[in-house]
């Protein structure tokens, strides 16, 4: 079995040589199936950066209100301890406009997409910005296993399901002062009557309804397909934050297929 060295996507942030980048090509041209696994890293090259001036520029008064410290990017700052409804909502609302519903299809999504144009592909992401669907991807191949900056759910998961927040957020957005959303705008769960959260997998209560559970079906016939199929993992972004949805999954697949080829990734 052939293993390549590192490929890297145009604007990932490194060179590639001309002798990497027709490897990685031709084994795309090549492949019977394309199976996209992709991270943060991604999102990252393509613009969406969570720290730095886009942290600063767009976050600037929830770094004076609750503190340098704690507000270091956008990503800690989802985790502060935001002392009401109004004041966590006035941070995700923003953050969701930010990251999810403002941004248009980035570049380097497109160039992703036009790369597996015509192949039989599924993506596989981490990532819960929208990005793959707005960039052209068919939203039946893609599973995003942890969740979406666009929908909420019952914080204790009470129930089955999620709910489309766009129109939620745009309001808070148009709304907030001082950081704070009027409490007229707090979401409360339609069956429990308790607090709604982002449907971001953080802990035991995330959600996974029909949807979800759809396209984790999907994910699992497409694997079953590639089985002594002539297959590429096109491996984008992806570390350590959870290895054990993309990463380990794939390094294992190749160890156990000789009729697969991992781009994205050096491997000894």
């Amino acid at each position: 079995m052939k293993r390549y060295p590192e490929i890297k996507i145009s604007n990932v942030g490194q060179s590639v040589l001309p002798e990497q980048a027709e490897r990685a090509a031709a084994l795309i041209r090549e492949a019977e199936f394309i199976l996209i696994g992709a991270g943060a890293g991604v999102s990252a090259a393509a613009g969406l950066t969570y720290s730095g001036a886009r942290f600063t520029d767009n976050f600037g008064e929830f770094i004076e209100k609750y503190g340098a410290m704690y507000m270091t990017d956008m990503y800690s700052a989802g985790f502060y301890p935001f002392p009401t409804q109004e004041a966590k909502w006035g941070y995700w609302s923003k953050h969701s406009m930010i990251n999810r519903f403002l941004p248009p299809a980035l570049p380097l999504y497109r160039q992703i997409c036009e790369l597996v144009k015509g192949k039989n592909y599924f993506v596989l992401t981490t990532n819960v910005d929208h990005q793959f669907q707005k960039a052209g991807f068919c939203e039946e191949r893609i599973f995003a296993t942890q969740g979406d900056y666009g929908n909420i759910q019952c914080e204790r998961g009470c129930h089955p399901q999620v709910y489309d927040a766009e129109d939620l957020f745009s309001r808070m957005d148009e709304a907030r002062q001082e950081c704070l959303i009027p409490s007229r705008l707090v979401p409360k769960c339609p069956v429990c009557g308790g607090n709604m959260t982002m449907h971001l997998r953080c802990d035991q209560y995330f959600v996974e309804d029909d949807n979800w559970h759809e396209a984790a079906g999907r994910y699992n016939d497409f694997l079953k397909g590639m089985e002594n199929r002539k297959g590429v993992l096109l491996e984008l972004g992806v570390g350590f934050n959870t290895p054990t949805i993309i990463r380990y999954p794939f390094e294992r697949m190749v160890c156990e297929n000789q009729n697969l080829s991992q781009i994205g990734r050096a491997h000894v």
